[in-house]
Protein backbone atom coordinates (compact mmCIF):
# COMPACT_ATOMS: atom_id res chain seq x y z
CA UNK A 1 0.00 0.00 0.00
CA UNK A 2 1.15 3.75 -1.06
CA UNK A 3 2.09 5.25 2.37
CA UNK A 4 0.90 8.72 1.42
CA UNK A 5 -2.70 7.84 1.32
CA UNK A 6 -2.38 6.94 4.65
CA UNK A 7 -1.86 10.91 5.12
CA UNK A 8 -1.93 14.59 4.23
CA UNK A 9 0.81 17.18 4.35
CA UNK A 10 0.36 20.89 4.48
CA UNK A 11 3.24 22.97 3.56
CA UNK A 12 3.47 25.83 6.31
CA UNK A 13 5.84 28.77 6.10
CA UNK A 14 6.81 28.31 10.14
CA UNK A 15 6.99 24.97 10.73
CA UNK A 16 8.15 22.96 7.39
CA UNK A 17 5.74 19.95 6.21
CA UNK A 18 3.27 19.13 8.65
CA UNK A 19 2.24 15.62 8.25
CA UNK A 20 -1.12 14.73 9.49
CA UNK A 21 -2.27 10.99 9.16
CA UNK A 22 -5.73 10.39 7.95
CA UNK A 23 -8.61 9.85 10.21
CA UNK A 24 -10.51 11.41 12.88
CA UNK A 25 -8.06 14.60 12.64
CA UNK A 26 -8.35 15.02 9.43
CA UNK A 27 -12.01 14.94 9.28
CA UNK A 28 -11.79 17.50 11.62
CA UNK A 29 -9.56 19.98 9.76
CA UNK A 30 -12.15 18.57 6.46
CA UNK A 31 -14.97 19.78 8.73
CA UNK A 32 -16.67 23.68 7.92
CA UNK A 33 -16.59 24.65 11.48
CA UNK A 34 -12.31 24.06 10.64
CA UNK A 35 -12.48 25.23 7.56
CA UNK A 36 -14.17 28.37 8.52
CA UNK A 37 -11.19 29.73 10.57
CA UNK A 38 -9.34 30.39 6.88
CA UNK A 39 -11.62 32.96 7.12
CA UNK A 40 -10.71 34.56 9.99
CA UNK A 41 -7.65 36.55 10.26
CA UNK A 42 -5.50 35.50 13.21
CA UNK A 43 -4.69 39.46 14.33
CA UNK A 44 -7.36 41.01 13.41
CA UNK A 45 -7.48 44.36 12.47
CA UNK A 46 -3.32 43.98 12.03
CA UNK A 47 -3.08 43.98 9.19
CA UNK A 48 -3.82 47.64 9.18
CA UNK A 49 -0.35 48.39 10.62
CA UNK A 50 1.35 45.01 8.99
CA UNK A 51 0.51 44.67 5.49
CA UNK A 52 1.47 41.28 5.12
CA UNK A 53 -0.33 40.06 8.63
CA UNK A 54 -3.00 38.15 6.61
CA UNK A 55 -2.56 35.42 8.60
CA UNK A 56 -5.25 33.07 9.38
CA UNK A 57 -6.37 30.95 12.65
CA UNK A 58 -6.57 28.02 10.56
CA UNK A 59 -2.78 27.85 10.01
CA UNK A 60 -2.36 28.83 13.47
CA UNK A 61 -4.78 25.95 14.27
CA UNK A 62 -2.64 23.78 12.17
CA UNK A 63 0.69 25.15 13.48
CA UNK A 64 -0.43 23.90 16.98
CA UNK A 65 -1.48 20.96 16.17
CA UNK A 66 2.17 20.24 14.40
CA UNK A 67 3.88 21.77 17.98
CA UNK A 68 1.53 19.04 19.55
CA UNK A 69 2.43 15.96 17.42
CA UNK A 70 6.22 17.00 18.40
CA UNK A 71 5.62 17.82 22.11
CA UNK A 72 4.24 14.23 22.58
CA UNK A 73 6.24 12.25 21.06
CA UNK A 74 9.20 13.31 22.95
CA UNK A 75 7.47 13.29 25.82
CA UNK A 76 7.16 8.99 24.77
CA UNK A 77 10.82 9.30 24.72
CA UNK A 78 11.22 10.48 27.62
CA UNK A 79 9.13 7.76 29.16
CA UNK A 80 5.87 9.30 29.76
CA UNK A 81 3.22 6.89 28.83
CA UNK A 82 0.52 8.61 26.51
CA UNK A 83 -2.11 6.27 25.18
CA UNK A 84 -3.41 6.58 21.81
CA UNK A 85 -6.44 7.77 22.73
CA UNK A 86 -4.48 10.23 24.84
CA UNK A 87 -2.39 11.19 21.69
CA UNK A 88 -5.44 11.43 19.59
CA UNK A 89 -7.49 13.14 22.20
CA UNK A 90 -4.99 15.47 22.82
CA UNK A 91 -4.32 16.58 19.29
CA UNK A 92 -7.74 17.41 18.52
CA UNK A 93 -8.22 19.82 21.39
CA UNK A 94 -5.15 21.23 20.15
CA UNK A 95 -6.80 21.85 17.01
CA UNK A 96 -9.76 23.17 18.00
CA UNK A 97 -8.85 25.29 20.67
CA UNK A 98 -9.49 28.47 18.78
CA UNK A 99 -12.78 27.17 17.06
CA UNK A 100 -14.72 29.47 18.64
CA UNK A 101 -13.36 32.70 17.09
CA UNK A 102 -15.73 35.14 15.39
CA UNK A 103 -14.89 37.30 12.93
CA UNK A 104 -11.75 39.44 13.47
CA UNK A 105 -10.73 36.74 16.45
CA UNK A 106 -10.39 39.14 19.77
CA UNK A 107 -11.40 42.37 18.37
CA UNK A 108 -15.42 42.01 18.45
CA UNK A 109 -15.20 38.74 21.07
CA UNK A 110 -17.65 41.31 23.58
CA UNK A 111 -19.59 43.28 21.09
CA UNK A 112 -21.82 40.01 19.55
CA UNK A 113 -22.49 38.33 22.03
CA UNK A 114 -23.40 39.23 26.08
CA UNK A 115 -21.64 37.12 28.89
CA UNK A 116 -18.76 35.07 26.43
CA UNK A 117 -15.64 34.86 25.64
CA UNK A 118 -14.36 32.59 22.61
CA UNK A 119 -13.40 29.89 24.78
CA UNK A 120 -17.11 29.06 25.11
CA UNK A 121 -17.93 29.08 21.69
CA UNK A 122 -14.87 26.26 20.92
CA UNK A 123 -16.30 24.05 24.05
CA UNK A 124 -19.70 24.41 22.32
CA UNK A 125 -18.67 23.38 19.35
CA UNK A 126 -16.79 20.56 20.37
CA UNK A 127 -19.53 18.91 22.10
CA UNK A 128 -21.57 19.75 18.61
CA UNK A 129 -19.21 17.85 16.54
CA UNK A 130 -18.83 14.83 19.45
CA UNK A 131 -22.53 13.87 18.35
CA UNK A 132 -21.66 14.06 15.21
CA UNK A 133 -18.32 12.02 15.49
CA UNK A 134 -20.58 10.00 17.64
CA UNK A 135 -18.55 10.43 20.65
CA UNK A 136 -14.98 9.97 19.07
CA UNK A 137 -14.30 13.53 21.09
CA UNK A 138 -15.07 13.00 24.75
CA UNK A 139 -11.26 12.46 25.65
CA UNK A 140 -10.82 15.53 24.03
CA UNK A 141 -13.22 17.36 26.01
CA UNK A 142 -12.36 16.26 28.79
CA UNK A 143 -8.84 17.44 28.40
CA UNK A 144 -9.81 20.79 27.15
CA UNK A 145 -11.91 21.40 30.24
CA UNK A 146 -9.18 19.61 32.56
CA UNK A 147 -10.91 17.23 33.87
CA UNK A 148 -9.19 14.59 32.28
CA UNK A 149 -7.02 12.34 34.95
CA UNK A 150 -3.37 13.53 33.42
CA UNK A 151 -3.46 17.15 33.96
CA UNK A 152 -0.35 17.86 32.39
CA UNK A 153 -2.43 16.99 28.63
CA UNK A 154 -4.35 20.06 29.22
CA UNK A 155 -1.28 22.53 30.01
CA UNK A 156 -0.07 21.70 26.84
CA UNK A 157 -3.66 23.68 25.79
CA UNK A 158 -3.84 25.72 28.19
CA UNK A 159 -1.12 27.64 30.21
CA UNK A 160 1.79 30.06 30.99
CA UNK A 161 3.80 28.13 28.20
CA UNK A 162 1.16 26.25 26.15
CA UNK A 163 1.24 25.30 22.00
CA UNK A 164 -0.96 28.00 21.24
CA UNK A 165 1.21 30.85 22.42
CA UNK A 166 4.47 28.92 21.13
CA UNK A 167 2.87 28.69 17.55
CA UNK A 168 1.36 32.73 17.97
CA UNK A 169 4.07 34.34 18.97
CA UNK A 170 6.52 32.77 16.23
CA UNK A 171 3.76 32.65 13.16
CA UNK A 172 3.02 36.58 14.46
CA UNK A 173 6.70 37.26 14.26
CA UNK A 174 6.99 35.88 10.65
CA UNK A 175 4.25 37.57 9.45
CA UNK A 176 4.57 41.22 10.74
CA UNK A 177 8.11 41.16 10.38
CA UNK A 178 8.81 41.87 14.20
CA UNK A 179 11.72 40.10 14.59
CA UNK A 180 11.79 40.37 18.45
CA UNK A 181 8.79 37.97 18.79
CA UNK A 182 11.25 34.94 17.45
CA UNK A 183 11.05 31.94 20.03
CA UNK A 184 13.61 28.98 20.11
CA UNK A 185 10.37 26.70 19.86
CA UNK A 186 12.28 23.32 19.20
CA UNK A 187 14.73 24.17 22.60
CA UNK A 188 11.56 24.30 24.49
CA UNK A 189 10.08 21.28 23.02
CA UNK A 190 12.41 19.37 23.33
CA UNK A 191 13.27 20.41 27.52
CA UNK A 192 9.84 19.63 28.01
CA UNK A 193 9.60 16.86 30.35
CA UNK A 194 6.69 15.26 32.93
CA UNK A 195 7.51 15.32 36.50
CA UNK A 196 5.22 14.75 39.18
CA UNK A 197 2.32 14.74 36.62
CA UNK A 198 2.75 18.14 35.43
CA UNK A 199 4.61 19.81 32.57
CA UNK A 200 7.94 20.95 33.23
CA UNK A 201 11.44 22.69 31.57
CA UNK A 202 14.78 20.89 32.09
CA UNK A 203 17.68 23.46 33.55
CA UNK A 204 19.32 23.75 29.79
CA UNK A 205 15.99 25.41 28.72
CA UNK A 206 15.85 27.81 31.26
CA UNK A 207 17.71 30.30 28.45
CA UNK A 208 15.00 29.60 25.92
CA UNK A 209 12.14 30.48 28.83
CA UNK A 210 13.71 33.66 29.37
CA UNK A 211 13.51 34.46 25.71
CA UNK A 212 10.23 33.42 25.31
CA UNK A 213 8.75 35.74 28.29
CA UNK A 214 10.95 38.51 26.83
CA UNK A 215 9.11 37.88 23.22
CA UNK A 216 6.10 37.91 24.68
CA UNK A 217 6.37 41.02 26.39
CA UNK A 218 7.53 42.84 22.73
CA UNK A 219 5.22 41.15 20.89
CA UNK A 220 2.45 42.87 23.37
CA UNK A 221 3.95 46.19 23.18
CA UNK A 222 5.03 46.53 19.06
CA UNK A 223 1.88 44.12 17.89
CA UNK A 224 -0.92 43.23 19.94
CA UNK A 225 -1.38 46.83 22.01
CA UNK A 226 -0.08 48.76 19.11
CA UNK A 227 -1.21 52.82 19.23
CA UNK A 228 -2.40 52.13 15.68
CA UNK A 229 -4.15 48.65 16.48
CA UNK A 230 -6.18 50.05 19.32
CA UNK A 231 -7.34 52.51 17.42
CA UNK A 232 -8.88 50.38 14.48
CA UNK A 233 -10.42 48.18 17.23
CA UNK A 234 -12.14 51.14 18.69
CA UNK A 235 -13.35 52.13 15.07
CA UNK A 236 -14.90 49.05 14.53
CA UNK A 237 -16.77 48.14 18.01
CA UNK A 238 -18.06 52.74 17.05
CA UNK A 239 -19.33 51.22 13.97
CA UNK A 240 -21.27 48.09 15.72
CA UNK A 241 -22.18 50.65 18.68
CA UNK A 242 -23.87 52.89 15.95
CA UNK A 243 -25.80 50.35 14.58
CA UNK A 244 -27.00 48.57 17.73
CA UNK A 245 -28.41 52.15 18.69
CA UNK A 246 -30.04 52.84 15.45
CA UNK A 247 -31.69 49.31 15.45
CA UNK A 248 -32.83 50.24 19.08
CA UNK A 249 -33.60 53.71 17.80
CA UNK A 250 -36.40 51.68 15.67
CA UNK A 251 -34.55 52.46 12.17
CA UNK A 252 -34.54 49.18 9.95
CA UNK A 253 -30.84 49.13 8.56
CA UNK A 254 -29.95 46.85 5.74
CA UNK A 255 -27.61 44.02 6.40
CA UNK A 256 -25.60 41.48 3.57
CA UNK A 257 -25.41 38.98 6.10
CA UNK A 258 -28.22 37.07 8.17
CA UNK A 259 -25.84 35.95 10.53
CA UNK A 260 -24.52 39.48 11.76
CA UNK A 261 -28.19 41.01 11.62
CA UNK A 262 -29.05 38.13 14.21
CA UNK A 263 -26.32 39.23 16.58
CA UNK A 264 -26.99 43.03 16.47
CA UNK A 265 -30.52 42.76 16.50
CA UNK A 266 -31.46 40.15 19.28
CA UNK A 267 -27.90 40.87 21.18
CA UNK A 268 -28.07 36.93 22.46
CA UNK A 269 -26.47 36.66 26.19
CA UNK A 270 -24.12 33.02 26.88
CA UNK A 271 -24.41 33.53 30.47
CA UNK A 272 -27.19 30.37 31.04
CA UNK A 273 -26.12 28.46 27.55
CA UNK A 274 -25.17 28.81 23.86
CA UNK A 275 -28.65 27.58 22.00
CA UNK A 276 -28.18 25.82 19.55
CA UNK A 277 -29.63 29.21 17.58
CA UNK A 278 -26.77 30.83 18.65
CA UNK A 279 -24.23 28.74 17.45
CA UNK A 280 -25.45 28.02 14.07
CA UNK A 281 -25.40 31.56 13.25
CA UNK A 282 -22.42 32.05 14.64
CA UNK A 283 -20.32 29.47 12.62
CA UNK A 284 -21.46 30.65 9.42
CA UNK A 285 -19.56 34.52 10.73
CA UNK A 286 -16.35 35.12 9.40
CA UNK A 287 -14.72 38.29 8.49
CA UNK A 288 -16.09 38.73 4.95
CA UNK A 289 -19.56 39.42 7.12
CA UNK A 290 -18.00 42.58 8.73
CA UNK A 291 -16.57 43.76 5.11
CA UNK A 292 -19.40 43.13 3.49
CA UNK A 293 -22.08 44.90 5.71
CA UNK A 294 -19.67 48.02 6.04
CA UNK A 295 -18.88 48.60 2.52
CA UNK A 296 -23.23 48.53 3.04
CA UNK A 297 -23.46 50.95 5.64
CA UNK A 298 -21.23 53.21 4.07
CA UNK A 299 -23.88 54.38 2.03
CA UNK A 300 -26.08 55.11 5.02
CA UNK A 301 -28.08 58.02 5.48
CA UNK A 302 -27.01 58.24 8.58
CA UNK A 303 -23.45 60.66 9.18
CA UNK A 304 -21.93 58.96 12.28
CA UNK A 305 -22.26 55.43 10.77
CA UNK A 306 -21.50 56.35 6.89
CA UNK A 307 -18.59 58.51 8.10
CA UNK A 308 -17.39 55.43 10.77
CA UNK A 309 -17.53 53.29 7.41
CA UNK A 310 -15.86 55.00 5.81
CA UNK A 311 -12.46 55.95 7.75
CA UNK A 312 -12.33 51.79 8.94
CA UNK A 313 -12.42 51.27 4.46
CA UNK A 314 -10.29 53.99 3.75
CA UNK A 315 -8.07 53.59 6.49
CA UNK A 316 -9.05 57.10 7.88
CA UNK A 317 -8.35 56.09 11.56
CA UNK A 318 -7.76 57.94 14.71
CA UNK A 319 -5.42 59.02 16.67
CA UNK A 320 -4.16 56.81 20.25
CA UNK A 321 -2.27 59.05 22.44
CA UNK A 322 -0.50 56.76 25.38
CA UNK A 323 -1.15 59.26 28.76
CA UNK A 324 1.16 59.14 31.72
CA UNK A 325 -1.77 58.95 33.76
CA UNK A 326 -5.39 58.04 34.27
CA UNK A 327 -6.93 61.16 33.02
CA UNK A 328 -8.65 63.48 35.21
CA UNK A 329 -12.87 64.71 34.98
CA UNK A 330 -11.34 68.14 33.70
CA UNK A 331 -8.54 66.85 31.51
CA UNK A 332 -11.41 64.54 29.84
CA UNK A 333 -13.99 67.02 29.86
CA UNK A 334 -11.59 69.33 28.01
CA UNK A 335 -10.62 67.13 25.68
CA UNK A 336 -14.69 66.59 25.23
CA UNK A 337 -14.75 70.05 24.18
CA UNK A 338 -12.05 70.08 21.31
CA UNK A 339 -13.75 66.99 20.08
CA UNK A 340 -17.26 69.00 19.83
CA UNK A 341 -15.51 71.68 17.89
CA UNK A 342 -13.61 69.08 15.11
CA UNK A 343 -16.99 67.91 14.50
CA UNK A 344 -18.33 70.77 13.99
CA UNK A 345 -15.58 71.42 11.54
CA UNK A 346 -16.19 68.09 9.63
CA UNK A 347 -20.28 68.97 9.64
CA UNK A 348 -20.46 65.92 11.60
CA UNK A 349 -23.00 65.64 14.40
CA UNK A 350 -21.53 67.12 17.74
CA UNK A 351 -24.11 66.09 20.60
CA UNK A 352 -23.08 64.35 23.45
CA UNK A 353 -24.04 61.19 22.84
CA UNK A 354 -21.84 61.55 18.84
CA UNK A 355 -18.71 62.54 20.79
CA UNK A 356 -18.57 59.02 22.28
CA UNK A 357 -18.47 57.09 18.75
CA UNK A 358 -15.12 59.12 17.73
CA UNK A 359 -13.39 59.54 21.46
CA UNK A 360 -12.40 57.05 23.93
CA UNK A 361 -10.62 56.78 27.26
CA UNK A 362 -9.18 53.01 27.91
CA UNK A 363 -6.26 51.11 29.33
CA UNK A 364 -4.35 48.51 28.02
CA UNK A 365 -3.04 45.53 29.77
CA UNK A 366 -0.66 42.93 29.69
CA UNK A 367 1.14 39.99 31.43
CA UNK A 368 4.33 38.30 29.83
CA UNK A 369 4.69 36.10 32.81
CA UNK A 370 2.00 35.05 35.37
CA UNK A 371 3.95 33.54 38.10
CA UNK A 372 1.41 34.31 41.03
CA UNK A 373 -1.19 32.13 39.54
CA UNK A 374 0.32 30.18 36.82
CA UNK A 375 3.74 28.80 36.88
CA UNK A 376 6.66 27.82 34.85
CA UNK A 377 8.63 25.30 36.41
CA UNK A 378 12.52 24.22 36.11
CA UNK A 379 13.41 20.71 37.29
CA UNK A 380 17.16 21.30 38.89
CA UNK A 381 18.06 18.44 40.68
CA UNK A 382 15.09 16.71 40.37
CA UNK A 383 13.40 19.51 42.10
CA UNK A 384 11.08 21.60 40.87
CA UNK A 385 11.44 25.32 41.21
CA UNK A 386 9.33 28.26 39.68
CA UNK A 387 10.72 30.08 36.97
CA UNK A 388 11.51 33.23 38.40
CA UNK A 389 13.43 31.67 41.06
CA UNK A 390 15.23 29.43 38.98
CA UNK A 391 16.50 31.82 36.38
CA UNK A 392 19.44 33.43 37.04
CA UNK A 393 19.09 36.88 35.43
CA UNK A 394 17.28 39.57 37.92
CA UNK A 395 15.30 41.19 35.30
CA UNK A 396 13.05 38.24 34.64
CA UNK A 397 11.46 39.75 38.03
CA UNK A 398 10.41 42.71 36.51
CA UNK A 399 8.88 41.25 33.24
CA UNK A 400 6.26 39.43 36.05
CA UNK A 401 4.55 43.08 36.88
CA UNK A 402 1.77 43.81 34.88
CA UNK A 403 1.97 46.84 31.75
CA UNK A 404 -0.53 49.17 32.15
CA UNK A 405 -1.05 51.71 29.94
CA UNK A 406 -4.30 54.30 30.13
CA UNK A 407 -4.49 55.93 26.47
CA UNK A 408 -6.92 58.59 24.42
CA UNK A 409 -8.40 57.36 21.09
CA UNK A 410 -8.82 60.39 19.25
CA UNK A 411 -10.00 62.29 16.11
CA UNK A 412 -6.02 63.65 14.56
CA UNK A 413 -7.41 67.07 14.27
CA UNK A 414 -7.90 67.44 18.18
CA UNK A 415 -4.70 68.26 20.38
CA UNK A 416 -4.23 66.08 23.37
Amino acid sequence: MDKSTRYKIFNDPIHGFITVPKGNILRLIDHPYVQRLRRIRQLGLGYLVFPAAEHSRFSHALGALELGQRVLSNLREKDTTISQPEYDGTLMAILLHDVGHGPLSHTLEHSLIKDFNHEMMSLAIMKELNQEFSGELDTTIQIFTNQYKKKFLHQLISSQLDLDRLDYLRRDSFFTGVSEGTVGINRILKTMRVFKGNIVIEKKGIYAIENYIIARRLMYMQVYQHKTVLSADFLLRSIFNRVRMLIDSGQNLHFASPALEYFLTVQPSAKKSISKEMLSHYTDMDDHDVFLNIKLWEKSEDRILSELCNRFLNRGLFRTTFLDKKPTDSQIEEIRKKTQKALKKLKLPADEESIDYFLSFERSYSEAYKYKNESIWILENEKAIEFSKAAETKNIIALTEPVVKHYCVHLKQVSI
